[in-house]
C-alpha cells in the first residue's frame, strides 16, 4: 500500500500503510488531532489505513493536519499518490487487463482451427 492524499475544502483523506491493521496507532492518530482546533470530526478505518478528517477551515489548514501527521511519522508527501494519479494508475491497470483479455481472445480464435490456422496467422 502506498500512501495516499485526497482534498476538498474542509475535508481531507489520507491513507497510509502505517496506520493499515494498527488500531493502537489510530487511537494515537486521533488523540493527536484532537489537540488542533477547528479538527471536526476524525474517522479511521484500520482495514484500509485510512484518515478522513473534516475541519473547519477559519482554524486549521490542511497543511497543518499534513504536517501534523508527517512529524508523527504517519505520512509521507514524498510518497504520496493525489486522486489524479491514482485514478490513472488504476486505468492504467485496467488497460493491461484488457489488452490481454483481448490478445486471449484472439489466441483461443486462432487455435479454434488447426495448428496450420494458427501458422498462417503468424506468417
Amino acid at each position: 500500500m502506498n500512501y495516499y492524499l485526497h482534498s476538498v475544502a474542509g475535508r481531507l483523506r489520507i491513507k497510509s500503510p502505517k496506520i493499515k491493521n494498527r488500531k493502537s496507532e489510530a487511537d494515537n492518530i486521533r488523540k493527536a488531532l484532537s489537540t488542533i482546533n477547528g479538527i471536526g470530526t476524525v474517522e479511521i478505518n484500520t482495514v484500509t489505513g485510512s484518515v478522513l478528517v473534516n475541519y473547519n477551515q477559519k482554524f486549521v489548514s490542511q497543511n497543518d493536519i499534513i504536517d501534523l501527521m508527517e512529524v508523527k511519522g504517519y505520512f509521507d508527501r514524498a510518497k504520496a499518490a493525489n486522486n489524479d494519479e491514482y485514478i490513472k494508475k488504476a486505468a492504467s491497470g485496467f488497460g493491461d487487463i484488457m489488452g490481454k483479455a483481448v490478445l486471449g481472445a484472439f489466441v483461443e480464435k486462432a487455435l479454434e482451427g488447426s495448428a496450420l490456422s494458427f501458422l498462417a496467422i503468424l506468417i
